[in-house]
């Protein structure tokens, strides 16, 4: 097959790789009809993830055909069409039966394109079946059915269910990227009085305020003074860290109000400051999470029902093999206005054993 593989820092290419085959008797292997490129890619391209070993093929998200399972498998089967989780769970130890998916100690947690080939290819295996793919309803789209093995999830749980929205609440959202818009999709299911984005880029805020954002502002300009204005010199009940910067981290702290909750999504590679000279006494509630996709079915029946502007999201399609090219626009947002990108095209047939 073909697949996009990890060589080093600022090394990768679209080459060919072996076909996956199942190992386990709880993997299914997926022929992949359609695939995105996360921020955390390219992170690894830069080098920040540094036990992803060259030779891995990249990738944790898709949507495809189960062309193949092992014997334990039994919630899908071959030509079953399904997405594929950015978690894997192997649902036996005391996390996963805590639906901590994300912390899986049983061979599980966040292992495609990590720690194992990834699903930047056109097959990928997926360990732990039953619980790691699901099956997908004919009225979502593989683009659309794509954002829901990571964005959403993560938006919603480590961001909306982590800062506990509520109805009449002043929600936040900094960093108005696919994770943060997509907080702004999810945090609006909950009823809050108004949502205030908070970005760099006028496209992104403009984004923002399509998919339901009430106030935008740019981070340059004193958004703190925005958010106190309208809400009386309190602060947001919930805001949201959607950018992994020490300054935006900080801007948070700032911004929430006594009693309210800082939910950290962005993925951080450098030391913030925590203020508690600040903060000891405004009973102010931090969470931090990587997501565990216990979501995943809740945010498809959403999505089946048209309750999520997935489309919105999507700025640009391409064929499979254009991933480089797709891995050009998506890491040049601010030139090249890119939201979420979405691959998919032909694929070769793979020779499952025993056919």
């Amino acid at each position: 097959m073909k697949a996009f593989v990890f060589h080093g820092p600022g090394q990768s290419a679209w080459e060919e790789a072996p076909d996956p085959a199942i190992k386990e008797p709880s993997d299914a292997v997926v022929r992949v009809d359609a695939v995105t490129i996360c921020g955390t890619d390219l992170h690894i391209l830069k080098g920040d993830v540094p036990e992803v070993q060259p030779g891995t093929v990249l990738g944790h998200e898709a949507v495809g055909e189960i062309v193949e399972v092992g014997s334990d498998v039994g919630t899908v089967r071959p030509g079953d069409r399904a997405l594929v989780s950015c978690i894997s769970s192997c649902g036996r130890c005391s996390y996963c039966r805590e639906g901590m998916y994300g912390q899986c100690r049983g061979g599980g947690g966040w292992i495609l394109g990590h720690l194992i080939d990834g699903t930047q290819a056109e097959y990928v295996r997926v360990p732990f079946a039953d619980l790691s793919v699901h099956a997908l309803p004919s009225t979502v789209d593989s683009k659309d059915a794509v954002l829901f093995a990571d964005i959403f999830p993560t938006s919603y749980e480590v961001g909306v269910l982590n800062g506990r929205v509520h109805p009449g609440d002043t929600v936040a959202v900094v960093g108005a990227g696919p994770i943060g818009l997509a907080a702004i999709t999810t945090a609006r299911l909950f009823s809050p009085e108004r949502i205030v984005a908070v970005d760099l880029a006028a496209a992104r805020l403009e984004a923002a305020r399509r998919l339901g954002a009430d106030a935008v502002a740019d981070a340059r300009e004193a958004p703190e003074q925005l958010i106190a204005d309208l809400t009386d010199g309190l602060g947001a009940d919930v805001v949201m860290e959607a950018v992994g910067v020490p300054e935006t981290f900080e801007l948070c702290t700032r911004m929430v109000r006594p009693g309210g909750r800082v939910a950290n999504i962005g993925v951080h590679g450098k030391q913030a400051t925590l203020h508690l000279e600040d903060l000891w006494r405004k009973n102010v509630t931090i969470t931090t999470g990587l997501v565990d996709t216990h979501s995943t079915p809740t945010l498809l029946r959403m999505a089946a029902a048209g309750r999520l502007p997935t489309a919105q999201l999507v700025t640009h399609t391409f064929p499979l093999d254009h991933m480089a090219e797709a891995y050009d626009v998506f890491a040049g947002a601010a030139d090249t206005g890119a939201l979420k990108v979405v691959l998919g095209g032909e694929q070769h047939e793979l020779a499952v054993r025993g056919t």
